[in-house]
């Protein structure tokens, strides 16, 4: 996956049902301090664990969801705009109207597995499969363990299409002190890859000059 030249303005960000919804909502909080416009798309089983693993709680319509999500993290009006799992005339399901780039954050094996498929069953997925074939950054947030073959093959056969497989593993050399700081560090890598400036987490090397060698 090449790194964009400059900053975008416009990600999509899709939820599926893996667990990892913090991820989510922080990576959501950050595009939108960047100033990005931010299509979300959520299917019914990321909403079932936003709720297990936030206090998040969204409302049932459109609108009332975007209104939701705009005053939970300080976005803008239309700066977040939501689509459903069929809302085939959505922008994101074309070349011609879909963001600079995606993220699917966090990333079901089941996602993964239609996404490196070409299934298109749904709105992500289609959204997943105009980012491939318009050569355009898809960025993959798989949290699941142990992986099976299968896992690790779809793995594969998307990186080699030229998606980013991030995994959530953060690491630990900046000294986490809290969850808030794991969740931190994976947010920063994917805001890195999509050329976006982040100060979460220091680069490497900032952290040991500053404590000395």
């Amino acid at each position: 996956m090449a790194l964009l030249q400059q900053p975008p303005k416009v990600v999509t960000v899709a939820l599926t049902g893996a667990s990892g919804a913090p991820y989510a909502l922080r990576l959501l909080q950050r595009l939108v301090a960047a100033d990005c416009s931010v299509n979300v798309l959520i299917s019914s089983a990321a909403q079932v664990v936003l709720a297990t693993e936030t206090d998040w709680q969204l409302p049932a319509g459109k609108q009332e969801q975007e209104a939701y999500f705009c005053q939970r993290l300080g976005a803008r009006s239309q700066q977040i705009n939501i689509y459903g799992k069929q809302q085939w005339m959505a922008p994101v399901a074309s070349g011609s109207g879909a963001g600079e780039a995606m993220v699917v954050c966090p990333c079901s094996m089941g996602s993964l597995s239609a996404i490196a498929n070409g299934a298109s069953d749904n709105l992500i997925e289609r959204a997943a499969d105009v980012h491939l074939k318009e050569r355009r950054p898809l960025i993959l947030v798989p949290r699941e363990a142990p992986y099976s073959e299968i896992h690790l093959q779809n793995m594969l056969s998307l990186t080699r299409m030229g998606a980013m497989i991030m995994p959530a593993s953060p690491g630990f050399y900046h000294q986490p002190q809290s969850i808030d700081d794991l969740v931190d560090f994976i947010v920063a890598r994917i805001l890195d890859q999509l050329s976006l400036p982040q100060v979460l987490v220091p680069s490497w090397g900032q952290a040991s000059d500053d404590a000395g060698s």
